[in-house]
């Protein structure tokens, strides 16, 4: 996984943890939609300054969006499909 892909993955499971929207937080950040939802998926680059823009406006380290960890990787996809319960064999 690129740091690209964990920043996004991060940056999503974070937000939504907040109870943030996507509309909401790029709107709060100044950035376009577009260029934000690219950014989660992890298609885009974003600056440092964003980044600990983020990690401001969310209250966590910086840290936190840059460090890879499967369960908040887990749990940005469930976000993804909607949120849907993950079952457990």
């Amino acid at each position: 996984m690129s740091l690209r892909e964990i920043i996004g993955n991060n940056l999503k499971y974070y937000r939504y943890k907040k109870g943030k929207s996507q509309e909401l937080f790029y709107t709060e950040l100044g950035l376009n939609f577009k260029y934000y939802a690219e950014v989660e998926r992890g298609r885009k680059n974003i600056s440092i300054d964003y980044i600990d823009l983020i990690a401001n406006k969310l209250n966590i380290d910086v840290e936190n969006l840059v460090t890879y960890d499967k369960a908040r990787i887990v749990n940005a996809k469930r976000i993804d499909a909607k949120d849907k319960p993950l079952v457990k064999s």
